[in-house]
């Protein structure tokens, strides 16, 4: 299982992933699900990816294909047309092994976010279905989220705004929604892949990797649980009708 989110403000962009790709009592393994496509100054892309392994290894193989040569990612003119060209590599792959996957009862299930930004245009945020086609990142509903992702969204709706919420602010609601996700759910863990981008600098500058036991992410951990249970003890008492 996999937690990925993404976040978009008017300043930027958060992405955030586990690393966890099977678990169980006796195995763990980890594989990274985060992966930038960047040319400076012209166009930047962050990607992040659940479901299948296998699957979202051979997308990205071809988009990584066609990026080398100038095609896909590398030539699309506009945000939703880098969309497109996921969805493309993502229906390529499905013609290609959909039916004998679907044979043996397994299903193909392979889901990415893509955002960042082309010169001369916003910086935007899609997810991409299975299926292939995109949905797009609005003000009114700012973040997107793949795999296991509902121990992670009551934070994320109770707090993200896309004209209020800064980027420092979308960084640590970021971590915190996928640390709630690891502390609920023994399929989704460590390492955590982070990357903030800012919008207009096309480029990624800030870039890092959270093991377990880092000290920021233990830092934000510990403190969010304290000021949790602070918050509680504020709260007015419920009062009981008599009777």
């Amino acid at each position: 299982m996999s937690y990925c989110l993404a976040i978009q403000t008017r300043h930027g962009l958060v992405f955030a992933s586990d690393s966890r790709t099977n678990a169980g009592l006796d195995q763990a393994n980890v594989a990274r699900k985060l992966f930038t496509f960047v040319k400076p100054g012209e166009r930047a892309f962050v990607l992040v990816t659940s479901g299948g392994l296998s699957l979202s290894q051979s997308v990205l193989a071809v988009l990584t294909g066609e990026y080398h040569v100038g095609k896909g990612l590398a030539s699309a003119e506009t945000m939703y047309d880098a969309a497109r060209c996921v969805g493309d590599a993502v229906r390529a792959v499905a013609a290609r092994d959909r039916e004998h996957l679907e044979k043996d009862k397994v299903a193909f299930n392979v889901n990415f976010i893509i955002g960042g930004q082309i010169a001369g245009q916003a910086h935007e945020l899609y997810l991409i279905y299975p299926q292939g086609n995109p949905l797009r990142a609005t003000p009114e509903s700012p973040f997107l989220q793949i795999g296991e992702s509902k121990y992670g969204r009551p934070i994320l709706d109770r707090a993200v705004r896309y004209d209020s919420t800064s980027l420092e602010q979308a960084t640590k609601l970021a971590l915190i929604s996928l640390d709630s996700t690891m502390r609920s759910n023994l399929t989704v863990g460590p390492p955590v892949d982070l990357v903030v981008y800012h919008a207009g600098e096309l480029r990624v500058r800030q870039q890092m990797r959270f093991g377990a036991d880092d000290p920021q992410l233990v830092t934000i951990r510990t403190q969010w649980e304290q000021e949790l249970r602070a918050a509680a003890q504020r709260l007015p008492e419920v009062k009981f009708p008599e009777g």
